[in-house]
């Protein structure tokens, strides 16, 4: 090819280069991010996110991270914004609007847990990660997922602060949990009961909080185990933890406070001590592992244990 004289080669060798510093710089922008479900290619900072899952969207917005889209869900209070129709609504926890979603033309989409099993669809239509927390896993899952999205926004210095402020509280209740007794935790819902042990949803309880178990063995299924309350008398928790489902979702007739207040259940330690704690149910039912959630539930506990 032949230029005209008055392209000099410098001038040509200058612009060559510089353009090659932008390409290379674009490429630089982009982040290969592993998660549950593979990796995903995607660029920093993203302007536009659609987050299905809640422990990412709690987590984003304790980083100071806003997002476009979010499903339509029962939110805690201090995730009460997003109920605004300033925020895209783009179907459910567990079932896209994939209209919704393909018209807001987003630059990430975020699932985990409930939305999980709809990675497959969405990665479609966006770049798509998947940040479900593994139960057996479980604060090491948090701890890479907070990671992950602390670079993908360019807010790691924020994420370890806030890592670094969790990991210090669970360690002072851990040592005084180990000196509390023994715990169950159970779930109500419709007037029935599941208790949760090590390994499940919500064995964190034990594993990373401390507390010990009152028993062994339970079922580690995602609804738990089915128990009665002659199983809370004959296994005399010192100390009993309480979700209540109905709470979360809506459904009137059967609080924990009712389904536990029996002549079984009123016989064991855990009762006679007052040490019943009726755990907040967004946080540990819907949010689960986001930094504000997971603060307020070590925080809960702590407060709880330390006055024994």
């Amino acid at each position: 090819m032949t230029f005209p004289a008055r392209y000099p080669l410098a001038a040509l060798v200058a612009g060559a280069l510089a353009l090659g510093s932008v390409t290379v710089g674009a490429q630089a922008q982009d982040l290969t991010i592993q998660h549950a479900k593979g990796e995903t290619t995607l660029s920093r900072k993203p302007p536009k996110v659609l987050a299905f899952d809640m422990a990412s969207l709690d987590t984003l917005n304790a980083l100071g991270v806003e997002v476009a889209g979010v499903p339509t869900a029962r939110f805690p209070e201090y995730l009460a914004k997003y109920t605004s129709d300033r925020y895209e609504k783009i179907g459910t926890l567990f079932e896209p609007d994939y209209e919704a979603v393909n018209a807001a033309e987003p630059d990430l989409i975020i699932v985990g847990g409930r939305s999980s099993a709809k990675y497959a669809d969405l990665a479609k239509i966006a770049p798509t990660i998947d940040l479900t927390v593994d139960p057996k896993d479980f604060m090491s899952s948090v701890k890479r997922n907070v990671r992950v999205l602390g670079k993908i926004f360019d807010k790691e210095p924020e994420a370890e602060t806030q890592l670094a402020k969790l990991e210090t509280s669970i360690a002072d209740l851990r040592q005084d949990a180990a000196k509390a007794g023994k715990g169950l935790l159970v779930l109500t819902t419709g007037g029935k009961m599941s208790a949760y042990g090590p390994g499940s949803r919500f064995g964190i309880l034990h594993g990373e909080f401390g507390i010990v178990p009152v028993v062994e063995g339970l079922a580690t299924t995602n609804h738990g185990q089915a128990v009665s309350a002659e199983f809370i008398l004959k296994t005399d928790p010192d100390w009993l933890f309480v979700i209540d489902r109905d709470a979360v979702v809506g459904r009137e007739g059967g609080a924990a406070k009712n389904v536990l207040d029996n002549e079984l259940v009123a016989q064991t330690t855990a009762w006679k001590q007052k040490q019943v704690v009726y755990l907040d149910p967004v946080n540990w039912y819907l949010v689960g592992g986001g930094l504000t959630a997971l603060q307020a539930s070590v925080d809960q506990i702590a407060k709880a244990v330390a006055k024994k």
